[in-house]
Formats: structure tokens, C-alpha cells, sequence
């Protein structure tokens, strides 16, 4: 007799079929139940005691961090490989499991650059929640294919006690708000052809803790009804009868995994229409773009790292992500497009459950990981200089600083180490370590993404540290169009006039919506030109564009000064500089138009160095500004906070004691749910406001983050306040 395949062989059988590959990920509102469905999709797959799936107490699977076992989430995305038959066909299915919190959405969009197509999960008694729409978003925007998961039906039944026909009633429900939402957020192309129905099977119901699973094709296939479910809850069965009954009629893991086999493209199908937009400025009739397209194993290697994991133990970088052309071999030189340099791939990894193991060689279409490399996420490997990948974009900016230091002088090189190493990590994280003052910076997207950061480095990495109180990220921008901006070199000998006014809505738009890059543009940009028609721009300005950055935009004016060239790049580093830190309060720059009026130069090259433009454009830029009504905006995020209902009035007063609007208030039965608008500012310590104000029965999810401006009566005390931190003078 043969002997049984082992998991792992499988998995290195499957590896080489692109055509059976399916690369998905688990996506869904906080506490709906996607790890749990990892752990029993794990566990059928023979890597995991069934015992232990889906249960909360004794840890998930998936959670490798003490915190996250503590708080009972998932922060980091884990990756996750099994087997999987349907009809006679072996297929591979590469799963990520991504959190649900709001904090930590940097981790679902990093994610979604790897796969094909998700399983969005929602709760059946609470419905599609606002981090669904998120994640929707993050999806739908890297073209990634969705399919439906209601769960938590156990619920509708032991709790609510529904009949079969409101059961019924409640998931159309929940079926036609998903549909809703794909019409408004997906490209016109996949509108029609990306709607879920049950009649085809791309709608499964279930409960993940009880290991059970419908879908309108696996009913027909068994024989079996809602019916045949409710009579699992009324008492009839013993415990063990009952895990039998489900392991027969309606396992979970074959009735999903049949559901993503059958509706979720592979690799090949995929590459078709996900590489022009994630590789939107690459030449698609190049070799290399084909190779992509085809997904193509003899083609050169594409790779882009999604996720770093840095090893506590050996301190070595292990990078995960996604092969989209081309085969990686242990030891191939490769080359990193965004670092400009070459290294050396020691290990080539592909996942066995949630362990990584050894493979000497793995083609196109796979999600693995890699060792011997020093790189971060978003970086595109080749093997010679190519046109990198599009940035991953996330959805929001991180708007709360802390300022974070050592009690100990003698650990300070220390802290700076590992809060590099973490940042690299976690990409949404940002860090700045400012060297001469001793202060180190970090932002990230609210108090429990910072919470959990220091949390880790105390924990993890062993370094003892302080934190400030948390201080919010404001923009800086102008109200008018400014006058001409007058900035002399320090020889005296060149002379440059910019000119500073508010952006058009269109044009600022367009970029938050990812349709403009945020680059340097080269000679003929086609593609940019015509969109900006469309936006409204006319056909001499879109000509004149030469740089969009951090959501401000320069504009080359000037005509027949012959040595405009040799400066240029000099003069937009220098625009840049003031954009990072602007004229009130060293603040970053938002919404400029920055007109490059005129210019006057020195014939002699060395009279025009680096020393010579950067204060001259400085100069000129802040003046100009300074004629343009220059203001503040702060970020601001929209809530829904939700809590009982007798607490309503409660609630609204804490939102109007935070210069709060109330945009909208909905009531439940017994409870309510109120949408409001607060100054990131007043935020700080919400969480456990919200908390004692109803009783600790309130929470809050949020929707969406602008920056707004900040009213006059109090703009002038923010300036000084950010001033006063950062230890400007007045004349500064």
C-alpha cells in the first residue's frame, strides 16, 4: 500500500498548477468571526486538533502575539496554505486572515495586494457594519473579487428564535445591502458580473464556532434544509450526534472551500485585470508587462513583499507577498526596484498551515515568503531594473502622534533600533527619530493601534519606554490666490517667483481617489493630460504639471529660460521640503497649486547649487503663502457610536461637549445608534468616556476621516500650542 501523502507534500505537489490555485483572504467588521473560520478551515485541513478550532479561550491558531491573545483580535494578517478537492480536482488555497478593527485596516490593504478574491464575513443579527464598507472599499479598489459569508446564524436562532421564512427574510436583507454596495463602489466593469446570489452559490450561511455551513448548490447536493439546522438547537440531539450530523450533511470547510473554488478566479484569470491597475504606470506591451498578464513561470521574476515578519530570536527579516511572473530559486540574485540595489535570496518559503517551510523553487501565482533580504512592503523584486509596482495605497492617514523616549539615556540606541525594526513591520505606522533633539515620533491611526505598538515593544523587543500624551497631526493649507513669492539666492546672483493658491476640488479629489499618481511626471503623460481635461483643467495647464506630492501639485509656468532643466529637480526638492513643513506651525501641507511664475539664473552652473536654490525657494514659496490667508485644517472622523437607548441623552452631550455634529440618529429597538462628526483633538480618551457615560455599554466604529478647517476663534491658540511643543520662535 502507498503511503499517505503527507499535508506538506501535497501542498509541494499543488504548487507548480496555476490553474488550481486560489489566493483569498478573510475580511469583515470586528468580532464577525474571521479568525474562528481560519481555524476550522485549518483543521479540516488536518493541521490543527479539531478540538481546539474556534475556541477563544484557549487562543486561536492564528494568533501569534501575546497581545492579540490578551485582547482576544488579530493585528497582524496571518497566512495560511491547505489542500482542498472538488469534483475529482486537487486545488491549493492560499488564505490570509486580516483584522477587523478599525486600527489596524494598514494590515487589510497590505493584504489585499496578494490575492485574487475575499470572503467577506457578516454577522447575521447585526448585519454589514461600517468596517465592512471599508474593507469593501479596500478590496473593490485593488480589484479583488468578493463573495458572502453570513454568520452567525446560530444566533437568528438560539437568541432571536426566527422562523425559517424570517431567517430567510433577513438574509435578502443583507444580500441586497452587499449588491448595494458593490454597484457603488466597484469599477462599471465588474458591477454586474461581481453581484452575489444564492441561487449560483456565492452566498454561504453558517456559524463558524458550531462548524456548520450552507449554500443553495450544497443543500441540493445533501438534501438538506434550514429545517433540518433549527432542529441542531431545540435540545433533540446529544453533543455528539450533533457534531456528527454537521460533519456530515454541512461541513463547514467543504461548503466554502467548493464556493471559493468554484467562484473565485485563479491566478491566471486574475492577472488579466488586476495587473494594469496595480501596475498602472508599467507598459503592458513590454515583456515583462506579458509576463505579468500571463502570469507567466518562464517569465522574469515579479515579486512584491506585502508584509515583513521580523523573527524575535534570530532577528532576521522573513518577507512575505505575492510572485506574479516569473519562479523564485534559493540563492537567485534579485533585484529592489524601490531601493535601487541588489541582494541575495537565501530561503524560498511556502506556508504549511501557519508554518513556513523550505522549498527549493516556487513558480508565479503563489503567496510565499522569502529570507536574505533587507527590504520593507510595497517593494517590487526583479531581477533586473523594471517599473515598479503601484504604492499600496491605504485608506486612512495616521493622525495621533506620540512622542516616545527612554527613562535610561544608555538605551537610546536601543529604542532607535527597534522602533525602525517595527516600523518596518507595520507600515502604517509612522516613525520619526529626530536625532539632535532626542525626540522620537510616532503616528498611527488612533489610540489602540499606538497602545498596542508600545505595548509590543516593551513586550517583545524588551525596551523599557515612556510615551507623551497623544498629540493630533493638523495640515496646513491656504484660503486664497497669494501674489508672487520673491526668493533671492544667498549670492545674490539667481532669482525665482512662485505663486501659491488653493487647489481645485476636482483635481484634490482625484488624487485622494487614487486617478492621479502622486509623482514626478517625465515629457509626454498622455494618460495624466486627458484626466485632468475631464477634471476640468485646461489643455496648456495639465501640460504644465511636473509633480504631485502629498496631495499638493507644482506647476511649471515659465518659458524660455534656457538652463530650467539643470535646477528643476533642485527647485521641486526644495517646494517639497516646505509642502513636509509649512509657515504656521511646521505642519505638512495639503491642497496647494504652487505656480512656478518666473525664474532668473546665474550662466554659471556652480553659482546654482543645492546651497544656492533651496533657501531661495523656500523664500519665495512662504512668502507668497503668507499673502494667501494661510489656515489650519484638522482631521476630523466620522463616527457611529452606538449604546442603549435610555443613555441617548447622555450620548449627545458628550458629543456637543467635543465640538461634535450630530449628522444622523437612528433608534433600535432598545438601542441607538448616533452618527456624528469630532475633531480627531477631541477624541483623545473618548473610548473610555463613552464607556462610563453609558455604563460601559457604549462603543464606537468609524466610518470616514476628512481634515476640515479649524474655526478662526481658535486657530490662533492651536498655532501656538504646536509652536510652543516643537520650540519655535516667533520669528521662525
Amino acid at each position: 500500500m502507498a503511503k499517505k501523502e503527507t499535508p506538506f507534500e501535497k501542498i509541494q505537489r499543488l504548487v507548480s498548477s496555476q490553474d488550481t490555485i486560489r489566493n483569498i483572504a478573510t475580511s469583515a467588521h470586528i468580532h464577525h468571526g474571521k479568525t474562528a473560520l481560519t481555524d476550522n478551515l485549518l483543521a479540516a485541513a488536518g493541521m490543527m486538533s479539531e478540538k481546539l478550532a474556534g475556541d477563544l479561550e484557549g487562543g486561536m491558531q492564528t494568533w501569534q502575539h501575546s497581545d492579540e491573545q490578551e485582547r482576544l483580535l488579530t493585528v497582524d494578517a496571518a497566512n495560511v496554505s491547505m489542500a482542498h478537492t472538488l469534483e475529482g480536482k486537487e486545488y491549493l488555497v492560499n488564505l490570509i486572515d486580516t483584522p477587523g478593527h478599525v486600527d489596524f485596516s494598514g494590515n487589510v490593504t497590505r493584504a489585499m495586494r496578494a490575492i485574487d478574491g475575499t470572503i467577506v464575513l457578516v454577522c447575521a443579527s447585526e448585519g454589514i457594519m461600517p468596517q465592512t464598507e471599508t474593507v469593501m472599499k479596500q478590496a473593490l479598489r485593488e480589484r479583488v473579487k468578493p463573495i458572502l459569508f453570513i454568520n452567525k446564524v446560530d444566533r437568528l436562532i438560539k437568541e432571536l428564535k426566527l422562523t425559517p421564512e424570517a431567517m430567510q427574510e433577513r438574509f435578502m436583507k443583507v444580500i441586497e445591502h452587499f449588491n448595494l454596495l458593490i454597484e457603488q463602489i466597484a469599477e462599471p466593469q465588474f458591477r454586474e458580473k461581481w453581484k452575489v446570489s444564492v441561487a449560483d452559490g456565492s452566498v454561504i450561511f453558517g456559524s463558524a464556532r458550531d462548524n456548520w455551513a450552507l449554500s443553495l448548490a450544497y443543500m441540493k447536493k445533501k438534501g438538506v434544509g434550514f429545517k433540518d439546522v433549527i432542529s441542531l438547537y431545540d435540545g433533540s440531539m446529544t453533543e455528539e450526534e450533533r457534531k456528527k450530523w454537521v460533519w456530515d450533511k454541512a461541513p463547514l470547510f467543504e461548503v466554502l472551500l467548493d464556493s471559493v473554488v468554484k467562484h473565485l478566479p485563479s491566478p491566471v484569470e486574475a492577472q488579466k485585470y488586476r495587473i494594469p491597475k496595480i501596475w498602472a504606470s508599467g507598459d503592458l506591451e513590454s515583456e515583462f508587462g506579458k509576463g505579468l498578464l500571463a502570469c507567466d513561470k518562464n517569465a522574469e521574476v515579479a515579486f512584491v513583499i506585502t508584509n515583513t515578519i521580523i523573527e524575535s530570536r534570530s532577528g532576521k527579516e522573513i518577507n512575505a507577498g505575492r510572485l506574479f511572473s516569473g519562479t523564485l530559486k534559493e540563492g537567485m540574485e534579485v533585484y529592489l526596484n524601490n531601493d535601487k540595489k541588489k541582494q541575495r535570496i537565501q530561503q524560498v518559503l511556502v506556508y504549511n498551515g501557519i508554518k513556513p517551510e523550505q522549498m527549493s523553487s516556487v513558480p508565479a501565482g503563489n503567496v510565499l515568503a522569502i529570507t536574505g533580504l533587507v527590504s520593507q512592503p510595497g517593494e517590487t523584486i526583479t531581477e533586473k531594473p523594471e517599473e515598479p509596482f503601484e504604492n499600496i495605497k491605504h485608506i486612512f492617514d495616521p493622525v495621533i502622534t506620540k512622542s516616545i523616549t527612554v527613562p535610561k539615556p544608555q538605551d537610546l540606541p536601543k529604542l532607535i533600533e527597534v522602533l525602525k525594526k517595527v516600523a518596518k513591520e507595520d507600515p502604517t505606522l509612522k516613525i520619526e527619530i529626530n536625532e539632535e533633539t532626542g525626540e522620537n515620533l510616532m503616528s498611527g491611526m488612533g489610540e489602540l493601534h499606538l497602545e498596542i505598538i508600545e505595548n509590543r515593544i516593551k513586550t517583545e523587543k524588551g525596551v523599557e519606554v515612556k510615551t507623551s500624551e497623544p498629540i493630533v497631526v493638523y495640515r496646513e493649507t491656504v484660503s486664497k490666490k497669494g501674489t508672487d513669492g520673491e526668493g533671492k539666492s544667498p549670492n545674490k546672483h539667481n532669482l525665482f517667483f512662485i505663486q501659491v493658491e488653493p487647489l481645485e476640488d476636482s483635481v484634490y479629489q482625484a488624487i485622494k481617489n487614487n486617478e492621479l499618481p502622486e509623482r514626478r511626471f517625465k515629457k509626454r503623460e498622455e494618460e495624466i493630460w486627458k484626466k485632468l481635461n475631464e477634471l476640468g483643467i485646461s489643455n496648456d495647464e495639465a501640460r504644465q504639471y511636473i509633480d504631485i506630492y502629498k496631495e499638493c501639485v507644482i506647476i511649471n509656468k515659465i518659458k524660455g529660460e534656457v538652463h530650467i532643466g539643470e535646477v528643476i529637480e533642485l527647485v521641486m526638492d526644495g517646494i517639497e521640503q516646505v509642502i513636509n513643513a509649512g509657515t504656521l506651525a511646521r505642519e505638512p501641507c495639503t491642497k496647494l497649486k504652487i505656480n512656478l511664475t518666473d525664474m532668473k539664473l546665474h550662466e554659471d552652473a556652480i553659482h546654482r547649487g543645492p546651497a544656492q536654490v533651496y533657501p531661495a525657494v523656500r523664500d519665495s514659496i512662504r512668502a507668497s503663502i503668507a499673502t494667501a490667508g494661510p489656515c489650519l485644517y484638522e482631521p476630523v472622523q466620522t463616527l457611529l457610536v452606538e449604546g442603549p437607548l435610555e443613555f441617548m441623552g447622555e450620548l449627545t452631550k458628550l458629543v456637543q461637549s467635543k465640538r461634535g455634529q450630530i449628522l444622523d440618529i437612528e433608534q433600535g429597538a432598545g438601542h441607538v445608534t448616533v452618527k456624528v462628526k469630532l475633531p480627531v483633538a477631541e477624541m483623545i480618551g473618548l473610548a473610555s468616556q463613552l464607556r462610563s457615560a453609558t455604563e460601559g455599554r457604549g462603543t464606537f466604529s468609524m466610518i470616514d476621516q476628512t481634515f476640515e478647517k479649524v474655526p478662526m476663534s481658535i486657530q490662533g491658540e492651536v498655532i501656538a500650542k504646536i509652536r510652543q511643543r516643537k520650540g519655535l520662535a516667533d520669528n521662525e
